[in-house]
């Protein structure tokens, strides 16, 4: 007797598992309040950690949970920030790190010294550009990715570091004890007269420090006879808001709105407009921009845009247009919450909806479709009465995508996962030029021997590369491979300005401004919608 009713409960548990409920329970009224919802989760997780086949810690379903509220927002700006992404987002937005200022890369296997900082302990101790780091504190760093590698170099300013490295035309890897510094990195770069008259300056982020720096390298630029301005905003991942409005301050006239915010909480609907007179009313202006413009970088494209103080180059910006605001939990995490909207001031939505998927993913959809945008068919006007598009980003006065040519995007292509190979290459053949002391001239032109041998090392990683498609990629080759062998040899400012030499966007640029002297003459010098 005793045997069967053992097996009659066996049969009732295996029931009540294999049905999804417990049969000897009641059914239960359903919870409906924050409180009674809030014990529930509590006796959910309760059960998860106890039952569940494999095994999760409590923590670890605590972290699933907060992930999985989050998701369901349908933001992907609305995120936990565990403790690596939310040091990076704080070296992002201050530019403040302790560490030995060189900007790395992962090339061949090898970390590789992309350009070390200007007055920074890796630019005092001697590294360049091209050097290759094959040792860190005596790990060898051979496989190990970027992040690896910044993680290891990063610490406590006035702690040691000890880095082993190799050097193109020096048989045996150098040492080097370096002792670690508070960082603090530039976010104004390519500073440089591009044409007599006209001026180029890249912001590559909107951090604390960008209005500061910005107005420096435009007053040196004038200094040295700049009338005119290219401001290139292209790739510029945005920043901090208050940063944002006070960039677009130095270009707009006291008064005149920035910015619009528009949200639920209290204190996030807000007008921002600039509190000071411009400094360079005279200099006509063209803002350049791509479908990586995002955040404040689209805030300042548009206020000049809506105020007719700049002409925008390019093509449509990303669309991140809200704002949020990042609530520290600990030492090391964070809350980002999206708070609110961003329009310019005709009014216009910034903000391009994304799909439900995480933000890396809309970032991909977005790129593969940069023209894509929420149907806004109202009319918007700039302050002179121009009209302008909406629907999410930025769309320029002057469209001119900085596109492959259908020669070159078959190669890309035909490269497909070959593509680090391929990167590999590039860095492995400029270092060894510049290990054989013959590039002594920035604008040394890459010649047809040169691009010979680089097919031939490229064939010798295994890349199947037909003759018939490598001869409509010789020029996209070529410059790439001047690009790096002028940053290994001669520094991260020659292969900028190589650059810019190069592109079509800031030729046309030049083009325009050349020809204007004053902003109206500019925005006339293109068709009136």
């Amino acid at each position: 007797m005793k045997y069967r009713r053992i097996l009659l409960v066996s049969a009732v548990v295996t029931l009540a598992f294999v049905s999804g409920g417990w049969l000897l329970q009641g059914p239960q009224t359903r919870a409906t309040s924050a409180y009674e919802r809030e014990r529930l989760f509590e006796e959910i997780l309760s059960y998860v950690a106890r039952y569940y086949v494999d095994s999760v810690t409590a923590g670890d379903l605590y972290d699933m949970a907060i992930e999985g509220m989050l998701d369901r927002l349908n933001d992907p700006y609305t995120t936990f920030l565990k403790p690596e992404v939310y040091e990076e987002l704080t070296i992002n937005t201050t530019g403040d790190y302790g560490g030995v200022g060189i900007r790395i890369e992962s090339r061949d296997q090898w970390i590789t010294i992309v350009g070390p900082l200007a007055d920074t302990p890796g630019d005092r101790a001697g590294l360049q550009a091209g050097d290759l780091i094959v040792e860190i504190n005596g790990m060898t760093t051979k496989g190990w990715t970027t992040a690896q590698a910044a993680d290891v170099m990063r610490g406590e300013p006035g702690t040691d570091v000890e880095l082993k490295i190799g050097r193109a035309g020096i048989p045996e890897p150098m040492e080097f004890s370096i002792t670690r510094a508070r960082i603090h990195v530039n976010f104004v770069e390519g500073q440089s007269m591009v044409a007599p008259g006209v001026g180029y300056v890249q912001l590559t982020s909107v951090s604390r420090e960008a209005p500061q720096e910005l107005k420096a390298a435009i007053d040196a630029l004038r200094a040295d006879g700049a009338k005119s301005l290219i401001l290139d905003l292209r790739a510029n991942p945005g920043g901090i808001l208050e940063q944002g409005v006070a960039i677009a301050d130095l270009f707009l006239d006291q008064g005149e709105v920035v910015v619009k915010m528009k949200g639920r909480a209290p204190g996030a609907t807000q007008t921002f407009a600039a509190e000071t007179a411009e400094p360079w009313a005279d200099m006509p202006m063209v803002v350049l921009v791509s479908r990586n413009t995002a955040s404040a970088a689209e805030i300042i494209s548009g206020a000049l845009q809506d105020h007719d103080r700049a002409l925008v180059l390019g093509t449509r910006t990303f669309g991140k247009g809200v704002a949020y605001v990042v609530l520290p939990l600990s030492e090391t995490e964070a809350l980002s919450v999206t708070t609110s909207r961003w329009y310019t001031p005709s009014g216009r939505s910034i903000d391009r909806p994304a799909p439900r998927f995480s933000q890396q993913v809309v970032a991909r959809r977005v790129a593969a479709h940069p023209d894509s945008a929420t149907p806004d068919t109202t009319q918007y006007r700039s302050a002179s009465g121009r009209l302008l598009q909406g629907g999410g980003g930025i769309v320029p006065d002057v469209s001119l995508p900085d596109t492959l040519d259908a020669g070159e995007q078959e190669f890309a292509r035909a490269l497909g996962a070959d593509l680090p190979k391929y990167r590999d290459v590039l860095a492995r053949y400029s270092l060894d030029l510049k290990g054989q002391n013959g590039i002594t001239d920035e604008e040394f032109q890459v010649t047809d021997a040169m691009l010979a041998e680089f097919l031939v090392r490229l064939r010798a990683r295994g890349v199947e590369m037909p003759d018939s498609i490598w001869v409509g990629a010789r020029d996209l080759v070529a410059d790439q491979f001047g690009y790096e062998v002028v940053r290994n040899v001669f520094g991260r400012q020659a292969e900028l300005l190589r650059r810019i030499s190069n592109d079509i966007q800031v030729r046309r640029a030049v083009e325009l401004l050349t020809v204007a002297t004053t902003q109206e003459d500019l925005l006339a010098s293109i068709p009136r919608n």
